[in-house]
């Protein structure tokens, strides 16, 4: 639609978990830092949380990229499984071939096989659980048993959860302190703040094609930082949307009414009535005017 007006070859503002646009920086960064150091280490559990639309999927993706070669991985995007649908996803994951109507005990004794074979192969194995918090809790407990298959010097099998913040709430239950005391290495994504915002969209343009001049004004910016609160999914939603707006427009440039239009029509934003967005314009101005006449003095 856009991109040949702006300069791009792709869209650079799509909500898939494309690892292509991964932005090796800031909090995902440090996430992604503390997860292989942790399973490099050989440690149970390992837990990330951050808010809806925080790019914990990315992260589980760009992860699996990562480990590819060095680990053998089972990914388990939708856990809303009973322990013995979990299991038969690890053992499918793993490689594992059984009937349908496989016993559980036989089922378990297959999945040992397995690990021990992968060790031996000098590999180790990780579960990467997306939506964590959905996971019943007997099933979380079912995947605590599962890290108890061990050599006498390591871990044959080693979680990492990635969840959203109700899964910290989940895990304060006395009935799953066990789980929640083999968590060795935890993370917490942040919000993108104004210099992750801005390193956050010249990767994406840039990977996209981009190669000219900032296409965000600096109240475009800070527009879209109060929009979107730092929750990536919706600063691609809304910098998508502005954008089109620009582009509706014939413009080259995405400033903040572009952006406020693109605010008005999107969920879950923190958007400014329309006379305390002209208040807080007319106040920015006002300032950026009054510096220029006292830098002019000195």
């Amino acid at each position: 639609m856009y991109l040949e007006h702006f300069g791009l070859e792709q869209h650079p503002f799509g909500i898939t978990p494309d690892t292509d646009f991964f932005v090796n920086q800031g909090s995902h960064q440090e996430a992604l830092n503390v997860l292989l150091v942790a399973l490099r280490s050989g440690e149970g559990f390992i837990k990330v949380t951050g808010e809806v639309g925080s790019g914990k999927s990315l992260l589980c993706r760009e992860l699996l990229n990562t480990l590819e070669g060095e680990f053998v991985t089972a990914y388990i995007p939708n856990p809303l499984l009973n322990p013995t649908a979990l299991r038969m996803a690890v053992a499918e994951e793993l490689g594992i071939q059984f009937a349908r109507n496989i016993g559980q005990h036989r089922l378990l004794q297959l999945i040992s096989e397995r690990l021990i074979e992968i060790c031996a192969s000098g590999k180790r194995v990780a579960v990467l659980i997306d939506e964590a918090q959905t996971l019943p809790d007997q099933s979380l407990e079912a995947l605590r048993l599962l890290t108890n298959l061990e050599t006498e010097k390591n871990k044959l099998l080693q979680v990492v959860l990635f969840g959203q913040p109700e899964l910290d709430e989940r895990l304060q239950q006395d009935h799953l302190r066990q789980l929640k005391q083999r968590i060795t290495f935890s993370h917490r994504i942040r919000p993108l703040d104004r210099e992750a915002l801005g390193h956050y969209l010249n990767h994406r343009l840039a990977v996209a094609g981009y190669s000219g001049e900032p296409l965000f004004t600096n109240m475009a910016l800070a527009s879209l930082l109060r929009n979107s609160r730092g929750i990536p999914r919706l600063v691609n939603v809304l910098s998508h949307k502005a954008l089109m707006s620009a582009f509706g427009r014939g413009e080259h440039l995405v400033c903040a009414h572009h952006m406020r239009r693109a605010a008005s029509d999107t969920e879950d934003t923190r958007i400014l009535c329309p006379h305390r967005y002209e208040l807080v314009t007319s106040l920015f101005s006002m300032l950026t005017l009054i510096g220029g006449r006292l830098h002019g003095w000195y």
